[in-house]
């Protein structure tokens, strides 16, 4: 992997500190997802702001920032989502930027078993659950070196969103993490499920593996 300059850890870092300023401007999208400030605090989630952003990030006006965290605190990238279910492209990154798993510290806990998603949002549902999650940023996204992570847990769990991608993603870590897979219901994601169904539906469909 690509190591950062520390000219760009700075940058990243002076960029998520500005934007997490603005998260009252992504509350109302992010409390209907399920999530709470305490949740979307921890993440360091913020808002880009229509004037004043960091240069790197000015096309990204409006839009969620997620960071991406390593494991000994420092960001190493950012992803930006619209704000609402129209705006396309849905999710966006920095050009050039290195891709990354999503909430990899939560790896670091003593869990003997670890769920994997595809998505931020997913991710930050179960880890607000307790629940040991890493997030994939998308279907196309596994690198074949990250499976190194998982050698410690006795079992990797799979959600699969209910969708020919999320089918494609699931049956694609089952063969690199020899994990269990759980195909979720047609047109439905994890954070979906919690949020019409409540985390008892996903804690019952993990427990029943």
């Amino acid at each position: 992997m690509e190591r950062l300059k520390d000219s760009q850890r700075e940058s990243l870092e002076r960029a998520t500190k500005q934007y997490q300023a603005n998260l009252d401007l992504a509350m109302p999208y992010l409390s209907a997802r399920g999530l709470t400030r305490t949740t979307c605090e921890m993440f360091r989630a913020g808002v880009v702001p229509s004037e004043g952003a960091n240069l790197a990030d000015s096309r990204y006006a409006g839009r969620l920032s997620i960071p991406y965290i390593a494991a000994d605190g420092t960001v190493v990238a950012l992803r930006y989502r619209a704000l609402d279910n129209e705006t396309q492209p849905k999710y966006l990154s920095r050009t050039g930027s290195t891709q990354h798993l999503f909430g990899v510290s939560c790896l670091l806990g003593d869990s003997m078993e670890a769920v994997v998603v595809e998505g931020e949002i997913d991710q930050m549902t179960l880890t607000q659950m307790g629940v040991t999650a890493v997030g994939v940023p998308g279907v196309k996204a596994w690198k074949h070196s990250w499976r190194h992570l998982f050698e410690d847990f006795s079992r990797v769990i799979v959600l699969a969103d209910g969708d020919e991608p999320g089918r494609e993603f699931g049956r694609e870590m089952v063969k690199e993490l020899d994990a269990t897979l759980v195909e979720l219901p047609p047109g439905e994601d994890t954070n979906s499920i919690y949020v019409q169904h409540g985390a008892s539906e996903l804690r019952e469909l993990l427990r029943a593996l």
